[in-house]
């Protein structure tokens, strides 16, 4: 048993500061390659008729996200290394799976969020992005939309933090 368990252990060890031309690699997935040290996030203004918290929650679950996931110092007058902006542009529920009698069995709620990333240590520039990000999640017809739909926004909004992570901080 132990004999297994050494040889992963070293290649734990190894890998987990391996540092190769400037890329840092970890077990996390962040790569930061220009000595960044600080991000901001903006207010995630929301510019739906809907949700009218999502603004505000949205911003902070990212900070949250970046905070735990990242050893970067949080600023706020978004002077970051790594800066977040953008805002939410769609909120919609529509109808799907629809039935013989026309009668949809389930509805979909999606989230688009604008999302424009800097990182100002990167002067290539090549890293920053100006994308929407979009999910969604389906519910039944007969269930309680006021009920669920604060659970059904946070597992939307977690999707496309992680989205954010991905395409920003990672090299996949």
């Amino acid at each position: 048993m132990i004999k297994r368990i050494i040889p992963i252990l070293l290649l734990a060890v190894t890998f987990s500061g391996c540092k190769l031309t400037g890329v840092t690699y970890s077990f996390s997935g962040v790569s930061l390659q220009n000595g960044e040290k600080t991000f901001s996030v903006d207010y995630f203004s929301n510019k739906t008729a809907f949700a009218p918290n999502l603004g505000a929650d949205f911003t902070e679950a990212l900070k949250a996200y970046l905070r735990s996931r990242t050893s970067l110092t949080e600023l706020t007058d978004n002077d970051g290394d790594i800066r977040f902006e953008g805002q939410i542009t769609g909120f919609s529920q529509s109808p799907i799976d629809i039935q013989r009698d026309e009668i949809a069995a389930k509805n979909r709620l999606t989230i688009s969020i604008r999302v424009k990333y800097t990182n100002t240590k990167d002067e290539s520039g090549k890293s920053d992005f100006d994308t929407t990000f979009s999910h969604y999640e389906d519910y039944g017809i007969d269930e309680n939309y006021e009920a669920i739909e604060p659970d059904l926004i946070k597992k939307i909004t977690e999707k496309i933090i992680e989205d954010i992570y991905n395409k920003a901080l990672t090299n996949w």
